[in-house]
């Protein structure tokens, strides 16, 4: 295979600092290493700095904490995507922002291929190549883990020490992990037997809900078209909004999550997670949505959130169904507006009030008091109507 140059999505970490060794050796061509800052706590002057040291041409890092923010976290929270009821997808928005600035650095540097560091039985290699294929489908993909001998961590550790590579991974930190402003996560290690509870000291953003306060902290989140713009009446931008949000959230134990999921390559697959901000992001807006948002509208904007979610965790975020369904979500958002109050206090997050000037909550018709907009008689020929199918299956049992 002729490769005149290569980008490759770049963390610094042993996995790809052995590919970016490796391709320049492989393929014999110039590599370009690519880091994308998303929010995840890094020295970028040492991954810069390291990956010149490895051979690559050049290092390219890119600020896209606000669009990962604007355009990835919000859209996908305007739909309360969740996938297989608890995650909140942390890792799966990522990737394809990280991809379409790949794409775009490829098509800058006048490279002809593309390359990251995912595994060939995970979801990653799956929401890179999707990504690079729908954006521009005329660059090679290389996929190393598919396709070289270094197929396992005794491997890669002597293949970087061949090459003078440090080795960041030790027996005492065995985890593999993703960060960013939405979450981080946790794989490997012990993890892999799912009976074995996390290690404390694993945790990164949260504080155990037993060492929270002992106090609730209480605070409001307002909405304006199903995105939060202000906390505690204080305007911010996207990545400020997230930002404390974590901080808020993980200083009250809030947005741990361990789980068994189903990759989409087939097997299951155990993850632990930390989301404070995302958690009570997604609890705020969706309270917010139960007084905005007519019953039906909610109903069928439901119905669609298990497809919603599947699409964005399985790496389909730039397909046509994908362009659709989020059409559909956001015309949903027109009336999402206004302010939730909610209590922080040891690893719950709970709405404790809400109010919009969109609401359709109506105390005059809700009140367990005398009223006089409501005839309560009205609701039998309703009861009747709809027991009417049920009554004739009813008879035709009993003949």
């Amino acid at each position: 295979m002729s490769i005149n140059k290569i980008v490759l999505a770049y963390s610094g970490g042993l996995d790809t600092s052995v590919i970016l060794k490796w391709l320049a050796n492989e393929y014999d061509c110039s590599v370009v290493a690519y880091s994308a800052d998303i929010g995840q706590k890094e020295d970028w002057d040492a991954v810069r700095e390291k990956g010149m040291a490895t051979g690559a041409e050049k290092v390219v890092i890119s600020d896209l904490r606000e669009e990962f923010v604007r355009d990835y976290i919000f859209p996908a929270f305007r739909a309360n995507a969740i996938y297989e009821g608890s995650y909140l997808l942390g890792t799966s928005l990522a990737r394809p922002l990280i991809s379409k600035e790949q794409v775009r650095i490829a098509a800058e540097e006048g490279a002809d291929a593309v390359s990251h560091g995912a595994t060939g039985k995970g979801n990653d290699q799956v929401r890179f190549e999707l990504s690079y294929l729908a954006l521009n489908p005329k660059l090679t993909i290389v996929a190393p883990w598919r396709i070289w001998d270094l197929n396992s961590r005794a491997k890669l550790v002597a293949f970087a020490k061949e090459h003078n590579i440090p080795v960041p991974v030790t027996k005492k930190n065995p985890y593999s992990s993703d960060e960013n402003l939405l979450h981080i996560s946790f794989e490997g290690g012990i993890l892999e037997d799912p009976w074995n509870e996390p290690d404390e000291d694993m945790f990164k953003l949260t504080v155990s809900p037993e060492k929270a306060p002992d106090t609730p902290t209480y605070i409001e989140i307002d909405f304006e078209q199903g995105n939060p713009v202000a906390i505690n009446g204080e305007r911010l931008g996207p990545v400020d909004i997230m930002t404390k949000l974590n901080t808020l959230g993980g200083a009250n134990g809030i947005g741990r999550l361990d789980m068994v999921e189903n990759r989409y390559v087939g097997m299951k697959s155990r993850g632990v997670y930390e989301t404070p901000g995302g958690t009570i992001l997604r609890a705020a807006h969706r309270d917010l949505e139960t007084i905005t948002m007519d019953r039906e509208v909610l109903s069928v904007r439901d119905s669609l959130v298990p497809r919603y979610s599947q699409l964005i965790y399985n790496g389909f975020w730039f397909s046509p169904e994908m362009k659709l369904m989020q059409k559909t979500m956001d015309e949903a958002q027109a009336t999402v507006n206004g302010t939730v109050r909610l209590k922080l206090y040891k690893g719950n997050c709970i709405p404790v009030g809400r109010k919009s000037d969109n609401s359709l909550y109506s105390e005059s018709f809700a009140t367990f008091e005398e009223d006089e907009v409501y005839n309560q008689a009205d609701a039998t020929g309703f009861i009747r109507l709809n027991a009417l199918r049920l009554k004739i299956q009813a008879y035709q049992r009993n003949k």
